[in-house]
């Protein structure tokens, strides 16, 4: 099973979402500059971020155990 990262499948998201980042912002409540450096790849985000884009976009985070690990 091929896994995506959390910050590919966040960037796919808000591309998709054909959303500016002035939009996304004001949706997200995050700021204008941490998305730009997001986007571009100058910077990763937190989880707690990445949540209040996912939120913004409709979309949901799901952590889920790999097979075989313990936790």
């Amino acid at each position: 099973m091929m896994t995506t990262s959390l910050s590919t499948s966040l960037k796919l998201a808000i591309e998709k979402s054909g959303h500016s980042n002035y939009a996304l912002s004001q949706l997200s409540g995050v700021s204008q500059g941490v998305l730009s450096r997001f986007t571009s790849g100058e910077r990763d985000i937190t989880l707690e971020t990445a949540g209040k884009i996912a939120a913004a976009l409709g979309a949901e985070l799901k952590i889920q155990k790999q097979k075989g690990r313990s936790a």
